[in-house]
């Protein structure tokens, strides 16, 4: 039986709020384990080209070392119009992973977030989405937009909620740290337990901890 490896495609570095270096940070995740990493740093239209340094650092890393880095962005906070604009921009920069910093219950993001983020074929995640509705998971279902499991304090809130109308609905559920410093990493049972706690049946953790990922990363 293969060990199993971790994939989190929502984490950041110093290019935004996080701690470290992008290369502290994947060698922090390969020591754990991980199968793969999403550098997924903080971006609206005033730092968007930090898509670009990702991507960078990213293809540095993927040269020599055996994990997979995939650099990415977290649209965040930005007028619900220019989310679409803003992750079609964020690709040709070289992001390969678009998340969008969802509607979680312990921050002010603008109502319509979720809505718009499912909507948009561009956007490959909404993180920790909070109180989503039935319409938002449908229309992300339709787009093949996936819905974060959080494991970070505050934004882990919805997850219960989220589980429930993503597995009623078929939605790609994944499990994802928001990471931010070094102690936020987690290893793949820990992430098991994330699932578990928001109600995945363990008949699904392979789903949202290994397929939903891995259709992810294959998606461009």
């Amino acid at each position: 039986m293969s060990e199993n490896k971790r994939i989190d495609l929502h984490t950041h570095s110093l290019f935004s709020d996080g701690e470290l270096l992008p290369s502290e940070l994947v060698r922090r995740a390969d020591i754990l384990g991980h199968k793969a990493i999403a550098i997924t740093d903080h971006v609206d239209a005033s730092n968007i080209e930090v898509a670009g340094k990702i991507a960078q650092a990213a293809n540095d890393i993927r040269d020599y070392w055996d994990i997979e880095v995939i650099p990415g962005v977290e649209i965040t906070h930005t007028p619900i119009e220019v989310i679409d604009k803003l992750a079609n921009k964020a690709r040709s920069l070289g992001a390969e992973i678009v998340v969008v910093h969802g509607e979680t219950p312990v921050e002010p993001v603008k109502p319509g977030t979720n809505m718009m983020a499912a909507q948009s074929p561009s956007v490959d995640i909404i993180g920790h989405p909070g109180l989503i509705t039935e319409e938002e998971v449908q229309i992300a279902v339709d787009n093949d937009v996936a819905l974060e499991i959080s494991y970070r304090g505050g934004h882990c809130l919805g997850n219960g909620h989220v589980a429930e109308l993503g597995l009623k609905y078929g939605a790609d559920l994944v499990v994802d740290t928001d990471t931010h410093a070094p102690g936020d990493l987690i290893d793949y049972k820990m992430s098991e337990v994330v699932a578990l706690g928001a109600g995945i049946p363990e008949s699904e953790l392979e789903n949202v901890l290994k397929k939903n990922p891995e259709k992810i990363l294959k998606k461009h």
